[in-house]
């Protein structure tokens, strides 16, 4: 994947919700990748600037560059394993909120498309009934804005883009999203218009459930 300007936000530098001896979890903000890429100018990262303060920390999960929200990080490697089995075994509850262009289909709703990699146009992705890995979203309008609705957004599964081109697929894309929305509807907002907003799953030690909010500021 190439990037062709990576201009991060600086401010926040790093927005830490949670901290303790096993876990960070942060609030991380569209434009910001969530782990270094492999050019040494796109080291600027999630990951990298809370290294810096918390060393040895180890990667969880992703979110695509341009969506903001919550993000776990483990602080050692039985952690790491803990929370990766956790999403392995989809026992992590994620909730997503997005504008989207448009009105989806229903108020409520289930959408099952399977999902590839559109290699030509990496990092594109793409439905692909045949070849593609299952992926199922769940999705209720939340309320409405000048261009569509508000929608509340659950993945089941998580394929790389799946939001975005599931989305796409049932006629309502993103706003701001530069590979799935029309013109329009990636003229209408200056960034992509998802966000993390609820994440919950078990301390990966003392298994206690925790739970965190954290509203779109958009």
């Amino acid at each position: 994947m190439t990037l062709l300007t990576y201009n991060p936000p600086i401010e926040p530098y790093v927005s830490i919700v949670y901290v303790d001896a096993d876990i960070v979890v942060i609030n991380k903000p569209s434009g910001l990748l969530s782990v270094p890429g492999k050019a040494p100018e796109h080291r600027d990262s999630a990951w990298a600037r809370l290294e810096r303060v918390l060393p040895n920390l180890r990667v969880v999960h992703r979110l695509d560059m341009a969506t903001s929200g919550l993000m776990v990080f483990a602080r050692h490697k039985q952690a790491q394993a803990a929370l990766q089995r956790q999403f392995e075994q989809r026992t992590v509850d994620k909730r997503y909120c997005a504008h989207v262009w448009g009105q989806p289909p229903s108020a409520r709703g289930e959408i099952n498309l399977a999902l590839r990699c559109d290699w030509p146009n990496r990092p594109r992705q793409m439905v692909d009934l045949q070849l593609g890995k299952a992926a199922r979203t769940l999705f209720e309008v939340t309320g409405q804005h000048k261009y569509g609705a508000i929608v509340a957004l659950t993945p089941y599964t998580g394929r790389s883009h799946q939001l975005r081109v599931h989305m796409q697929a049932v006629g309502c894309a993103i706003l701001g999203d530069k590979f799935y929305a029309s013109p329009q509807g990636y003229a209408a907002a200056s960034r992509l218009l998802l966000h993390a907003e609820y994440l919950a799953f078990k301390q990966p030690l003392s298994q206690q459930v925790l739970t965190f909010n954290c509203p779109a500021d958009f």
